[in-house]
């Protein structure tokens, strides 16, 4: 039995590379795919918000020169290529997929709305969320924290490379300790780096609790699911 009707789930675009050096691999993307239909299988309702770092970020064109609105209409692009290759993982896999886009830009996807979204999720589809808020400034952080809240999630998974949330960066201080519970004031006040601090702000105020956990390693999303303790909660 899930714990969870309704989840957002949140990847990295960074991860989709896996072995590559940018761009998508396609045994992640396969892989990631197993682990979505596993969970759907059980009935519980996903929406997806997927990064578009392994293609583009914005942030890091601005500093060569890039306007940043420009660089952040890249990256949301990025986020659109991103989606569609999910989507099309999960479809090879047997699962109802749809895009839904922040910009416009019909065929590639409807034009999000929460409404929209929602009654896909109830009709059974896995609802990718593409494009961030649409506008610039805002990371997919925040774009996953404002869509879990406006889809009414029970909680954000935040899937990354590392399975949880730590005093420090795990992969450069080995005397790093993993929180296996955090508040959301510990967090903000420790400043770590979990999501930018919009996207915690928005997530504390609305009472939206993420799990960090490691979505790389196969099966981990199915434990989360079922309540297995892996990772870190975020609540208030």
């Amino acid at each position: 039995m899930a714990t969870y009707k309704r989840i957002l789930l949140k990847l990295s675009g960074e991860s989709l590379m896996g072995e590559k050096q940018y761009g998508i691999d396609e045994k992640r993307l396969a892989e990631y795919a197993a682990q979505i239909k596993e969970i759907h299988a059980t009935g519980v309702q996903i929406g997806i918000v997927i990064g578009g770092g392994n293609i583009f970020r914005g942030l890091s064109g601005a500093s060569k020169g890039f306007d940043r609105v420009k660089g952040d209409q890249m990256g949301m692009l990025a986020t659109v290529i991103n989606s569609l290759a999910l989507s099309s993982a999960l479809t090879a896999a047997g699962v109802k997929a749809r895009v839904l886009t922040a910009v416009r830009m019909e065929p590639i996807g409807e034009f999000y709305n929460k409404w929209r979204a929602i009654e896909c999720m109830e009709a059974g589809e896995v609802v990718i969320m593409s494009a961030g808020t649409g506008n610039p400034f805002f990371t997919t952080d925040t774009g996953s924290s404002l869509r879990g809240i406006e889809i009414e999630a029970d909680v954000m998974l935040k899937g990354t490379r590392v399975d949880g949330i730590y005093t420090a960066d795990p992969e450069k201080d080995p005397t790093a300790t993993k929180f296996h519970d955090i508040t959301y004031d510990e967090v903000l006040r420790r400043g770590l780096k979990v999501m930018d601090l919009t996207a915690t702000c928005m997530c504390k105020e609305n009472n939206l609790p993420i799990i960090v956990f490691d979505m790389d390693t196969v099966g981990n999303l199915k434990k989360v699911i079922d309540g297995e303790d892996i990772g870190t909660l975020v609540h208030n």
